[in-house]
């Protein structure tokens, strides 16, 4: 049995974003709203992405703006007490992303029951937030001494608001992360909700055919079809907001089509 089909009960999944409002302690946290606001907005969304279909969530600090390589103990006490409060309402899998903080991802992820988390785990990137780099050794033996051996790593090797340091192709650093011991590699487009390079895709994936390959941005109605015929899933967040607006609330029409589409794209694969 594949990992995907594993941890999510089918081939090419479609894992749909919780996006979090803003947390305490991060400036635009709202502090009269107060963590309430944070819960009803998640409950708000988990129902309308359930009601379409998805087959998977990720839970995302995305409003945390600016973005920290490591989050206080706030921000992941935050998320940990919003999904808690939401956990009975959860029909599906679902990961931890806390923004770009592997450590605090996994904490979350143990605490809370969660299947993965998405990272970035290994390579070094100048970025808008400084040099990223990740120390994927010191990652790992955390992850086995807190008791989260058996949460997945996805690991995005082209993160938004970043490049690669170096001359690595995209191949070669799909089959590096492979080596040594991702579960599964992610490729994005340059800034949250813009479409994900289709030629680096197919490049990874060629790299790497026996690891899950997945789309981490950008992906719409209009070409969820084409990327899933290369790609072994999606994350989906800005296309199925109001307006296609990452700050929206999740439009449950959109959804539904977007759904609608993807159950065709997977019929039409042969078994």
């Amino acid at each position: 049995m594949t990992l995907l089909r594993r941890l999510f009960g089918v081939d090419k999944p479609i894992i749909a974003m919780l996006h979090l409002p803003a947390m305490p302690g991060r400036p635009r946290h709202d502090r009269v709203a107060g963590m309430r606001h944070l819960v009803e907005t998640v409950e708000r969304d988990l129902e309308s992405l359930q009601v379409a279909g998805v087959d998977g969530f990720l839970f995302c600090n995305e409003a945390d703006l600016p973005y920290q390589m490591h989050v206080g103990p706030e921000v992941a006490a935050g998320m940990a007490a919003v999904i808690g409060q939401v956990r009975d309402l959860i029909t599906r899998p679902f990961g931890i992303d806390l923004v770009w903080d592997p450590v605090s991802s996994l904490a979350v992820a143990r605490a809370t029951g969660a299947s993965f988390v998405r990272e970035v785990f290994t390579g070094v990137f100048e970025s808008d937030l400084g040099l990223m780099q990740p120390d994927f050794g010191a990652i790992a033996a955390y992850r086995e001494q807190i008791g989260a051996g058996s949460v997945a790593m996805f690991s995005n090797i082209t993160p938004e608001f970043a490049s690669s340091l170096g001359n690595r192709s995209i191949a070669m650093r799909a089959r590096s992360a492979q080596y040594l011991g991702v579960d599964a590699i992610l490729i994005s487009g340059q800034i949250t909700g813009t479409a994900t390079h289709v030629a680096e895709l197919s490049e990874a994936k060629e790299a790497v055919p026996d690891m899950p390959v997945l789309a981490n941005t950008g992906v719409r109605e209009e070409t969820v079809d084409k990327i899933l015929s290369i790609a072994d899933g999606v994350f989906v967040g800005t296309s199925l907001k109001q307006d296609g607006i990452t700050w929206n609330p999740v439009d449950r029409e959109r959804a539904v089509r977007f759904m609608n589409v993807v159950n065709r794209a997977r019929e039409a694969v042969p078994a």
